[in-house]
Order: structure tokens, then C-alpha cells, then sequence
């Protein structure tokens, strides 16, 4: 299907024959294949001279330079309109032009084209970030389907100021003549949120934007557009309207971080990546509104030159442009990036900026230099980690990283290997270190070659410096050092037993001070069995007592001494060395008879068989196969008992006869040994012959019997036990009979405080008239206080009865109650402790003075003769004290 597009008017402009909709119906069997022709759009414009490009906004369907639409896939699904975008883009200007295309299949629902579409605004050409829209009034001419109608996307610039509410189109219906029809629209932004930004006129068929439009927040609309009749029956297929938010450049580009860190080696060549900062734009990415494009601004330092990087305008990629970058001089830049929209248009784009750090990475083009050619230092001998000097290095490369870490090496001067270089790891020094000790006798000095470098290799080009090798020349210190055995442990063989007094070697010391005339002498620092002896002057050893190889010293027939070599030196050395004296074994010990105890059944049974060997701390050969025989006396020994052999260490004691009678048996047999010559013993094994039962096992009753107790011993055991259990039963019975005495006669009082009844006696009647010798004239009170009130403050006589009011001590109840005695005597006894006109003890004590008054009752009222009305009888209740005066005086009737 051809179509030629021709504008109302004579505008540049883009259409269909039916306004700016172009729908095209497909068979219903088959679904478009790749490359299927589908239909063809044509442009035409005033001049007939302009070239346009076509461009679909939908990747499955595209357009070629003829306007001929085609499907670059097979569409699998059909069952909906499909409907994309097409524009055209003139090839030498600026200017687009845009229009709708509607794919539908044959039979299925489409638009209806009955209802007519007006655009009321007046024609007018918005150069707006490229785009030149190309809008005139336009209604549609039917070539089509009755009752289709298409709306094309309507376009609408974001924060527009207005007017508001802003017409954008109006929707009619043909049948508006016949009928009264009702318009309105629905979907979001209309009835459904953002709700209220669009609505119609359910008359005109009007439709308003009613407030500005933001592109970042919604870029587009979708609503439906009704019309009904007054009873709300729908007159026409519901309609998509398509809103497209027009961007406006709003937005300034903004960077993902505001400090960018990258790094690139120092050398690097020009073109080297360093790193890439990104800014992105809210605005429309595919306008100029939405095209960020980056340059630097600035850079810090200038050295050594202001242009060292550049960037990508469109990447926002940095890359070196000049060669020079060296970390030795410069290890930081800080370069300043600009962001611009409206593809980097100053004039009119939005900008931003951002920092970006860029580190100049370490190489290692700085090889190790050592200040000095030569180095000297000194080691006592024989002395080990010691470091002898310090190898000092510069390097101005990275400190702390491997292109610094030096590592030396000894290339010559030390072929024994006595020395070793460690790196000290904070200050990059090599510490030359003796490990090995070295002799002053052999070598007083050594002259070593060392060579420093890193632990990375250098950097491609760059040679080793002279001055990375230095000689150093050591001296070695002589000092006293201690004799030295030649032969250190010595070993010697000797026969165990050698007697004392025998010379077993010469254990002699050399002094490895050659060029010194020193003494040596000996002493014995290790003899655990104190067998030997050392001449102080010569080294030799000799034996003070038998040697014996059984002795729990020697181990493993080895006998072990430790001597003391020493000078006369200052200072004094000593050194030690040991002597291992290897005992070889002679017949010297004859074999022991194990075991030395057994059982056997008074009646001879095959298993009734003692098994029996022997034990000899001699060495092999001089121990088994033993021979093991009994003795001819007593006879008793060889009639009852007879020895088999079974091995060569190993024999068979039983029973000769068939029944023995039970009883502990001494059974002598004679061991003897395969020395040479050979050795024997007469040993004695106790067997105990005793009843078995059907097992073969001595019974209870038999093992005792056999062990020697009679029925006697057993009962007198017996009748023992008894006796010790009944003393300890009479011991419990007796203390708790004295436990029940204690408590059936409990004591009121501590017989020690009961003075009832009792004479007291007093041990001190005091002193006679020589012990009156003291002054009267304490005793008598004086005729006035004042010498007491105007007494300065200070130590006061103990006996001055103090200037204060007295204590009121408490007054008796005329008739109390017996429960309160005890109350009373506390009360007084209280106050008595707080008077502090009280005198104290052992002080002089005031007679004369009765105070001012008694705190008692007046005695006056007291008479001789009872008037019989008092009442006696409470003290009955103040216990056996006072039961003497409740007798007297509450007796009533009984007097």
C-alpha cells in the first residue's frame, strides 16, 4: 500500500492520508515475517527538494529511505494493535518531523474512523533542541472502515507557564448531531494517579492540561477517551490518547562523585588510561537537553607541563597526552573536569564540576645506591649474631614497597659462609651479621664484596648504579678461649670389673690460643657412681672402685663422665669435655629362680604344673639356657617333686607323687646359668599345696590352711574381734548415759554466781596505819565553788564533783508491778553509766556531800504498824527472793 503525504497546507509535515495516523490491517492467518513489506509512507514537502531520513522508534518494524515499512523480525503476536512512532530527519538541517503508525491484524477490533479529530491550535514552528514541529488543523478524510478513530500522540513541553487549563485537542463524534453525547477520559492522570492533571469538557470534548508538566517525573500518558449517550450508553469505541511529555533542559549534569581517585605509572607513554569520571542528566538522553560532553578546566601542579592529560569529551575517559610523569618529583595531580549538557555547549548548556585525584604510581627506576665505597667494622671470635656494622643505602623510590626494599647479597671475601646481610625492614639498612663464629687463629680478618638491590627487578631501561656495590673489611678480635677436647665424647671399652686404681686413658684439653702460653688443668665436674679420677695436670683417668656394668649408672652397658678442662687465662675459660666408658659384660652375677611363689592341688592333676624360669643380670651369653635341677638333699624333695625341661629358659615343677598332703612346702632348686664359666644358685620357691575343688582352684578353707593358720589361730582371731567390739559398745553406752545425767539436773544459775548462802571470801583485808599516810583535808568539801567555776580550762581533779545540774535518776512507782523491777534496776543502772557527776573508779571519793536533794519518797508516812489496809500478795510473784517478805506481810488470814 503506497501513500503520499500532502499537508492541509503547504508546511513541511509528515503524514498519512488520514491526517497523521497511518493504519494498516494484516491477514488474520499469517503473523509479519522479517523483511515483509507492510506499507509506505511518502514525504513530500513545499519545496519538493528536501531529503529525509526515516527513523521507527519500534525495533521491530523499520522504514527505508523510500518510506517502505517492513518487519525486521517475525511478530509472534498480533492480537492488539501494535502502533510506533516514525521520523523523519532532514539529512542537511536540523528539522524533524514525526507521525503515527497503527498495525492491526484483518477482523480483529480496530479504531473506529467515524469520529473526527481536530487540532484547534494555529500552525506554528517551535525550534525547540533540534526539533522543528511541523502542526496544522486537520480533520479526517474516510478511505477506511466507518466508526475508526485514531488520535496522534499529542506533544506537550514540561514546565510550561501557561495559562492553565491549557486546551491540547478536541474529541468529537459524528453522531453528536442525532444524539446528545457525553465525553471523558480516563487512565493515569486523568482519573487514576497523578489524578487531575487532564481532564475534557464532557460537552465540547475539550481536553485541558491543567498544570505543568515535568518530563523527569513522567515522560508520557496513556488515557482513553469515551462518548456516551445522556443514559450512558456508549456511542463509540473507546480511543488512546498518547501524551508525550517534550523535554526542556532543566537539569544540569551531575557527577557520580564528586572526588574521582585514579593512578597511572610514572613514565607511562601518551594515550596511557588513568581513569573515567561519569556525570549523568535527568533531561532526555536522546536530545541535546540529555547529551553531556566533559573537558578539564584546570590542573595542579603545572609541572611539567599545564596539558598533561586530556579527556574524551563524550566518554569522560583521562588519558595522558605527554610524555614525563615522575613520582619523584610529582606524586599527586588534581585535575578539575567540567560537565555540559546540550552536547557541551557553553552557551546555553547546564555545567558542573567534579575533582579527580590522579597518583602517580611508583616504578622502579631508581636502582639502590650505598653512600659509601667502603665499610669496615670488627667481631670478637667465636662469637655468633652479632652484627658488625651497618650498610647505609638511598632510594628514592616509593619507601616501604618492594621497588625500596634493598636486599644485599656477599658476592666474595666469605666462602665459609660466616656472615649473612638481613634488611632492617623500617630503615632499609643491611645489618651484616656473623653466623657463623669465626677463629682469629685462622683468619684475622676478612674483605667481603657486597652487591644491594631491590626485591623488585628495575624498570625496563634503566641500568644498576655503581655505586650499588661496596667493599667491606672486618677485623676479628682475639679472645681467651677455652680448652678444647679433641675427641669430645670419648669412648673407651673396659671389662666391667676392673679393680680400683687402673688406668683407663689419657682425656687431654688443647688450648686453641696458639699465640698465647697458657696452663691447662683438670677437675671432675660428672661422676655419678664416683668410679674415677682425673689428673689435675696430664687428664688421666683412673678407677677408684669396681666397675660394674649391672650398676643402675650405667645405661645401655655405657658408663657415662663429664671432666672440666681449664686456663689460667684472664679471664679464666673452661671447657668440658665427655668420657663414655663401654663395660663389657663378664659372669659376675649367677640367675635368680622367678617365680618364688606358687600353688598347687594336694592331689597330682595334669594341669597342677608349676611353671618356673629364672632371671640373671649378666649380658647375653652369659645368661640363658638355664638348668634348672633339684638338689639331692633332702630326699623328701626329689620323692616328691620332679623338674621338667620345657625351653631353654623355661622348666616344669609338679608333683611326683599322687597325693601330698596340704601345707606350705620350702622347695630348694638349683639355677645355673651358660657362662663361662658357668654360675649357679640355690633358690627357694614356697609352694602352697592345698585343696582344689573341680576346677582345679584352691578352695577358701584349703588357701588357709595352706598358708599356715590352724583352727586355733583362727578362733583365738575370732574370740579378738569380739572383745574390741564389745569395749567399744560399753564406750558409747557410758557416754550417753552421762549425757542424760547432765541433762536431768540443769542448773538455774552458774554455781559460781550463786551467792546464796554462801561465805565469801575476801583475800585483801587492806593496809594497816601505815598505809594511811595521805592527806584528811582531800576528803573535806570546800566552803566554796568558786574556785572551781573560775578554774581555767584543762586537767580537773577526779574527785571535784562537776558544776552542772544533776541527773535525775528515775522514781520507784509506790505500788509497781513485779514486771517491772527488772525495768526499774535498768533505768537506774543507765543513768548511773551517763552521770557525769559520777566519780570514777580508783579516785578519791567525796563523803560529805548528799546533794541537793533525794529523788525517794518521804519516809515520813511509814509506820511501824501495818493499818492492815496494804496489800501484800504481788509479792508472792517476785520469786523465792523475796518469799521471805511475802510470808511476813501477805500471810492475811493464816496470822
Amino acid at each position: 500500500m503506497q501513500v503520499n503525504l500532502k499537508p492541509a497546507r503547504c508546511v513541511m509535515d509528515l503524514r498519512t492520508p488520514h491526517g497523521v495516523n497511518l493504519t494498516v490491517l494484516l491477514s488474520n492467518s499469517v503473523s509479519p515475517l522479517p523483511f515483509l513489506s507492510v506499507s509506505a509512507v511518502k514525504f513530500e514537502d513545499c519545496q519538493h527538494s528536501r531529503e529525509v531520513g526515516f527513523v521507527s522508534n519500534d525495533p521491530n518494524f523499520s522504514v527505508r529511505p523510500d518510506g517502505t515499512v517492513y518487519a525486521e523480525q517475525e511478530v509472534a503476536n498480533l492480537s492488539e494493535p501494535v502502533q510506533f512512532m516514525v521520523t523523519a530527519r532532514g539529512l542537511h538541517d536540523l528539522h524533524i518531523w514525526e507521525t503515527t503508525v497503527k498495525l492491526a491484524l484483518a477482523g480483529h477490533p480496530h479504531p473506529s474512523a467515524l469520529t473526527k479529530v481536530t487540532k484547534e491550535d494555529e500552525f506554528r514552528n517551535t525550534k525547540t533542541q533540534r526539533h522543528n514541529h511541523c502542526i496544522d488543523s486537520y480533520s479526517l478524510q474516510s478511505k477506511r472502515q466507518k466508526r475508526d478513530w485514531v488520535i496522534p500522540p499529542i506533544n506537550v513541553p514540561e514546565n510550561s507557564r501557561g495559562p492553565f487549563p491549557h486546551m491540547l485537542v478536541r474529541i468529537r463524534s459524528d453522531q453528536d448531531k442525532d444524539v446528545g453525547i457525553r465525553y471523558s477520559i480516563t487512565g493515569a492522570g486523568a482519573d487514576q494517579p497523578p489524578s487531575g492533571i487532564y481532564n475534557i469538557d464532557p460537552i465540547s470534548g475539550n481536553m485541558f492540561v491543567t498544570q505543568p508538566l515535568d518530563r523527569e517525573e513522567r515522560a508520557s500518558f496513556h488515557l482513553r477517551a469515551h462518548a456516551v449517550d445522556m443514559n450512558g450508553n456508549q456511542v463509540e469505541n473507546p480511543i488512546d490518547l498518547y501524551i508525550y511529555v517534550i523535554d526542556m533542559n532543566d537539569n544540569r549534569p551531575e557527577f557520580q562523585n564528586q572526588v574521582y581517585n585514579g593512578s597511572v605509572a610514572e613514565g607511562s607513554k601518551p594515550g596511557s588510561s588513568v581513569m573515567q569520571v561519569t556525570a549523568t542528566d535527568s533531561d532526555d538522553s536522546t536530545t541535546a537537553n540529555g547529551m553531556v560532553r566533559y573537558r578539564i578546566l584546570s590542573q595542579t601542579p603545572h609541572s611539567p607541563i599545564p596539558n598533561m592529560f586530556t579527556i574524551n569529551s563524550e566518554t569522560g575517559d583521562i588519558v595522558t597526552v605527554a610524555a614525563g610523569l615522575d613520582r619523584e618529583k610529582v606524586s599527586q595531580y588534581t585535575i578539575i573536569v567540567q560537565a555540559t549538557d546540550m552536547e557541551g555547549n557553553l552557551n546555553f548548556g547546564l555545567s558542573n564540576t567534579a575533582t579527580a585525584l590522579i597518583s602517580i604510581t611508583d616504578i622502579n627506576d631508581n636502582p639502590p645506591e650505598l653512600t659509601v665505597r667502603t665499610f669496615s667494622g670488627e667481631v670478637p671470635e667465636n662469637k655468633v649474631n652479632v652484627v658488625v656494622t651497618n650498610l647505609t643505602v638511598v632510594d628514592r623510590d616509593q619507601p616501604h614497597s618492594p621497588n625500596w626494599n634493598a636486599v644485599y647479597r656477599i658476592v666474595s671475601g666469605d666462602p665459609s659462609g660466616h656472615f649473612t646481610i638481613r634488611t632492617n625492614p623500617i630503615t632499609n639498612e643491611g645489618m651484616l651479621t656473623v653466623v657463623k663464629p669465626v677463629d682469629f687463629e685462622m683468619n684475622r680478618a676478612f674483605m667481603l664484596t657486597v652487591v644491594v638491590s631491590n626485591q623488585a627487578h628495575l624498570a625496563s631501561g634503566i641500568q644498576s648504579s655503581l655505586q650499588s656495590t661496596a667493599g667491606v673489611t672486618i677485623s676479628v678480635q682475639d679472645v681467651n678461649e677455652p680448652p678444647v677436647f679433641p675427641v669430645n665424647p670419648k669412648t673407651i671399652r673396659f671389662e666391667e670389673g676392673v679393680p680400683a686404681g687402673t688406668t683407663l686413658t689419657v682425656f687431654a684439653a688443647q688450648d686453641p690460643d696458639h699465640f698465647i702460653h697458657q696452663t691447662v688443668r683438670y677437675s671432675k665436674l660428672s661422676d655419678p657412681a664416683n668410679w674415677l679420677k682425673i689428673n689435675r695436670t696430664n687428664g688421666q683417668i683412673t678407677t677408684m672402685a669396681l666397675l660394674d656394668r649391672e650398676s643402675m649408672y650405667v645405661k645401655n652397658n655405657v658408663y657415662e663422665a663429664t671432666f672440666l678442662a681449664f686456663d689460667n687465662g684472664s679471664p679464666q675459660a673452661s671447657g668440658t669435655g665427655t668420657l663414655q666408658i663401654y663395660l663389657i659384660d663378664v659372669n659376675d652375677n649367677a640367675p635368680v629362680l622367678i617365680p618364688r611363689e606358687a600353688q598347687v592341688c594336694e592331689r597330682a592333676r595334669p594341669n597342677s604344673r608349676i611353671n618356673i624360669t629364672a632371671s640373671d643380670a649378666d649380658a647375653d651369653p652369659n645368661v640363658g639356657p638355664f638348668v634348672f635341677e633339684l638338689p639331692s638333699f633332702p630326699a623328701s624333695v626329689r620323692r616328691n617333686w620332679t623338674i621338667s625341661r620345657l625351653s631353654g629358659d623355661y622348666a616344669q615343677l609338679r608333683l611326683r607323687i599322687p597325693y601330698l598332703e596340704a601345707a606350705v612346702y620350702e622347695i630348694p632348686i638349683i639355677v645355673s646359668d651358660s657362662g663361662n664359666p658357668p654360675l649357679s644358685n640355690r633358690s627357694v620357691i614356697r609352694v602352697k599345696v592345698c585343696p582344689c575343688d573341680d576346677n582345679g582352684d584352691c578352695s577358701a578353707t584349703g588357701a588357709v590352711a595352706a598358708a599356715g593358720l590352724g583352727t586355733g589361730a583362727i578362733i583365738a582371731i575370732l574370740i579378738c574381734i569380739i572383745i574390741l567390739l564389745s569395749m567399744v559398745l560399753l564406750f558409747v553406752v557410758w557416754m550417753k548415759r552421762r549425757e542424760k545425767e547432765r541433762q536431768a539436773k540443769p542448773l538455774l544459775i552458774d554455781p559460781e554466781d550463786d551467792v546464796r548462802d554462801n561465805i565469801l571470801k575476801y583475800d585483801e583485808e587492806g593496809g594497816g596505819e601505815e598505809d594511811q599516810d595521805y592527806d584528811l583535808s582531800q576528803l573535806q568539801q570546800p566552803e566554796s565553788l568558786d574556785h572551781i567555776v573560775n578554774k581555767p580550762a584543762g586537767v580537773r581533779r577526779v574527785d571535784e564533783r562537776p558544776v552542772i545540774a544533776e541527773s535525775q535518776y528515775p522514781v520507784r512507782p509506790s505500788l509497781p508491778h513485779p514486771g517491772d523491777i527488772g525495768d526499774f534496776i535498768n533505768d537506774g543502772l543507765r543513768a548511773a553509766d551517763n552521770d557525769p557527776t559520777a566519780p570514777p573508779y580508783d579516785s578519791l571519793l567525796v563523803f560529805d556531800y548528799e546533794g541537793s536533794g533525794s529523788t525517794a519518797g518521804s519516809v515520813s508516812s511509814l509506820n511501824s504498824i501495818s493499818s492492815g489496809d496494804q496489800d501484800y500478795d504481788y509479792l508472792n510473784d517476785w520469786g523465792p527472793r523475796f518469799k521471805k517478805l511475802a510470808d511476813l506481810y501477805g500471810g492475811g488470814d493464816d496470822d
